[in-house]
C-alpha cells in the first residue's frame, strides 16, 4: 500500500514539473517577428506636378515638396510626413506648406529650409546630409544633393539641400531632389523604386541622369522633375538609354505636367 502511494506521489510529482517547466518555456518564447522577406508594401504614387507629388505607403501619405497651392492638394489624402528638399520656389513655398500641413503631421526638411519656415513652422525637424530619422517603422535618410558641371554649381551647392532614401523593412524609396550624377547616388545599394531628376541648365542631361541610374540599378525608376528652361526632358529616351543598358530596371512614366 505504502509503495501505490509512493508511486501515486511520484508520478504526481512528475506531471507538477513538467506543467512547471512548460510555463517557463512559453515566458521566454520571442515575440513573433515580420520577415523583411515577405514584406510586400503597399504604394501608391499619386504625382501632382513637377516635383511634387503624394505618396502613399501602407498607412502613412507622404507629401514631397508641397508647392502649387492648396487647390493642388484638394484631391490628396491628408499627410502624416512631409519632406522638403530645397529652397527653390519649385520645392518650397511657405504659403502652400501653411495651407496644406495637417496638425501633427511630420515635417523634414534641411538646414536652409529651416531658416525660412522657422517662424511660421517652428517644430520642423533638420537632418542634414547623411543624418537620419525614424518614426513608425520608417527611415528617412537626408542624401547629398548638388551640381558637379562648373556651369551649374551657382543653382545646388553640396550640403544645402536633401535628397532622401525613405526605408521600411528593408524597403527603399530614393527622390533624388535637384542634383547631377553625383557619386552618393551612383553609391546607393537596394533602392526599389527611384525618382530621378533630369532638367537644364539647373540639374542634369537624360544621358548622365540615365548613366546614374545604370550604376545604382533600381528595380523601378520614375523620370519627374524634367521640366527646364527650354522644354521637357526626352524622358523617351531615358527609358530607351536606361533599357539598352539594363532591361530589368522598370522605367515607369507618370504624368507630371498638364501642359
Amino acid at each position: 500500500m505504502k509503495n501505490i502511494i509512493l508511486s501515486i506521489s511520484l508520478i504526481a510529482l512528475l506531471v507538477s514539473c513538467k506543467n512547471e517547466t512548460t510555463k517557463e518555456v512559453e515566458s521566454i518564447v520571442p515575440n513573433e517577428v515580420v520577415s523583411t522577406e515577405s514584406y510586400q508594401p503597399k504604394i501608391e504614387i499619386m504625382p501632382i506636378s513637377h516635383a511634387t507629388f503624394a505618396m502613399k505607403w501602407d498607412d502613412k501619405v507622404f507629401y514631397i515638396d508641397p508647392v502649387g497651392g492648396i487647390e493642388a492638394f484638394k484631391n490628396m489624402p491628408e499627410e502624416d510626413v512631409i519632406l522638403i528638399t530645397d529652397i527653390h520656389s519649385d520645392h518650397l513655398n511657405l504659403e502652400t506648406l501653411n495651407g496644406i500641413r495637417s496638425e501633427g503631421s511630420l515635417l523634414i526638411v534641411p538646414e536652409a529650409v529651416n531658416e525660412k519656415i522657422k517662424e511660421d513652422q517652428s517644430d520642423a525637424e533638420v537632418i542634414h546630409n547623411d543624418q537620419s530619422t525614424s518614426f513608425d517603422g520608417f527611415k528617412v535618410t537626408a542624401i547629398p544633393m548638388y551640381n558637379l558641371t562648373e556651369e551649374r554649381l551657382k543653382f545646388h551647392e553640396k550640403g544645402r539641400g536633401n535628397g532622401y532614401v525613405i526605408e521600411k523593412n528593408d524597403y527603399k524609396v530614393y527622390i533624388s531632389g535637384d542634383t547631377e550624377d553625383i557619386p552618393e547616388m551612383r553609391a546607393l545599394q537596394g533602392i526599389d523604386k527611384a525618382f530621378v531628376c533630369m532638367n537644364l541648365p539647373y540639374t542634369m542631361t537624360v544621358e548622365s541622369a540615365a548613366d546614374a541610374v545604370l550604376d545604382f540599378a533600381p528595380v523601378e525608376v520614375y523620370p519627374y522633375h524634367y521640366r527646364g528652361t527650354e522644354g521637357k526632358a526626352d524622358v523617351i529616351k531615358f527609358k530607351k538609354l536606361v533599357n539598352t543598358g539594363n532591361s530589368d530596371i522598370q522605367v515607369n512614366q507618370l504624368e507630371w505636367y498638364l501642359n
